[in-house]
């Protein structure tokens, strides 16, 4: 049994979805046969496709992997990802097309889905009777279906085709009917997979219109996937970047899209000092700090409530005693934030190596993209200023969206989220 909080409307755990590669079974029993007896005789299969790949027996591919995903109610949620990165296997999953290999799901409401050109619509029915199919699928019966009918076939621009049976539709006007069905009926969740790029550009505009104000007046939630990231700027409030099967961001639409495209560091969550590429001239260089990572993590994203544990391994370059450590935290414009300092945290003689793990609250950081420096002192003298004795850029972190009772935390208020304000008499 998954909790669920009170605005959550989709909830994954661990989510995972294993693929077989290969043919499973030719079709024939006959040819089943032939191919077994071919495998064991350890000669070529006589139904295998010239050109095609062999694979052996087990071979798989692991199309989620471990997907963890809070979803809430109102939420525009944009899915963006390269070609087999997971994304259409998540809403498969989600629309129970499919079930996962292992992991769970619990989600809220009604689901409305469009995850191909069609879906739902059975060819020999007229585009009216595809309308109260896709009505009792959702449990609707005949009569809220006939009150929302006329709005529906309006809003498809379908009206001279409506009594025509589907199968004689182009596929524009399949997904003028399709998206049409999926808003004007009472689902709460709305999944959109890359069909409306088969429209034309003044009914995706209308689409895009229609989905967000879904979501603001009548507080439904979309999830949707598309390569074009104008539109998941338009539309989207959040996003999810997907690869490889793994969740590598979620939070700011802008910094999703910048990580989808690639930017400075932001795959790090192990970073190896092999050169002077990231660190700093110091006047005084006793430590080469050789490595840093998040302890025990995939990815870079950290959600309310957890802790990021940070590895630091590093070798004496000279005798050192009472090195203290600085973490020092920007934000995407690289302004200063805000500082960890761990003191008196390590001595050691030259040649020696030198680690330490530290947990940091990271609480009070708004979502968004943050980036990290450490910063190494000593007290060369005991009456001195500590000096520093090496200095270098870091991993790079996120962290997702945070309500603030009703509302959602916006960039422009700010990057520490210091609590509420207290009423007083």
């Amino acid at each position: 049994m998954i909790n669920m909080k009170e605005n959550c409307v989709i909830k994954t755990e661990h989510l995972s979805k294993e693929y077989k590669l290969g043919i499973i079974g030719s079709g024939t029993l006959r040819r089943d046969l032939q191919s077994w007896c071919a495998k064991r005789r350890g000669k070529e299969d006589p139904n295998s496709i010239i050109g095609r790949p062999s694979y052996q027996e087990g071979d798989t591919f692991l199309a989620l992997d471990d997907v963890n995903l809070e979803i809430f109610r109102g939420e525009r949620v944009g899915i963006i990802g390269a070609n087999g990165a997971g994304k259409s296997t998540l809403l498969k999953l989600l629309s129970r097309v499919t079930s996962p290999s292992s992991g769970d799901f619990a989600f809220r409401g009604r689901i409305a889905s469009m995850l191909e050109v069609g879906t739902g619509f059975h060819p020999e029915l007229t585009g009216r009777e595809n309308i109260y199919l896709n009505g009792a699928i959702l449990g609707m019966n005949r009569a809220e279906v006939s009150e929302k009918i006329d709005d529906i076939i309006e809003f498809s621009e379908c009206e001279k085709f409506i009594d025509t049976p589907v199968k004689r539709y182009s596929s524009g006007m399949f997904v003028k009917l399709a998206f049409s069905v999926a808003a004007h009926l009472d689902a709460e969740i709305m999944i959109m997979d890359e069909v409306l790029a088969v429209g034309d550009m003044r009914f995706q505009k209308k689409c895009l219109k229609k989905m967000r104000e879904l979501a603001e007046q009548e507080n439904r939630t979309v999830l949707y996937v598309s390569h074009n990231m104008g539109t998941i700027q338009e539309l989207c409030d959040r996003c999810i970047v997907l690869d490889h099967g793994k969740v590598t961001f979620d939070g700011e639409v802008d910094e999703a899209i910048k990580c989808y495209l690639g930017g400075e560091n932001d795959d790090f969550y192990s970073c190896e000092y092999t050169d002077n590429q990231y660190k700093d001239n110091v006047a005084v260089n006793t430590l080469c700090l050789e490595r840093v990572k998040f302890n025990g993590r995939t990815n870079n994203i950290f959600y309310p409530g957890e802790k990021m544990l940070l590895e630091l391994d590093w070798k004496n370059l000279e005798d050192v005693e009472d090195v203290s450590l600085r973490i020092e935290v920007y934000d995407y414009r690289r302004y200063p934030i805000t500082a960890f300092l761990a003191e008196n945290i390590y001595s050691g003689k030259a040649g020696e190596k030198g680690s330490v793990r530290l947990s940091i609250d990271i609480d009070q950081l708004a979502q968004g993209v943050y980036y990290t420096r450490y910063v190494f002192t000593q007290k060369l003298s005991e009456d001195s200023e500590p000096q520093t004795v090496e200095a270098a850029a870091g991993l790079v972190f996120r962290k997702t969206v945070k309500n603030v009772g009703d509302q959602k935390w916006k960039k422009v208020w700010g990057s520490a989220m210091l609590g509420s304000a207290e009423v007083v008499d």
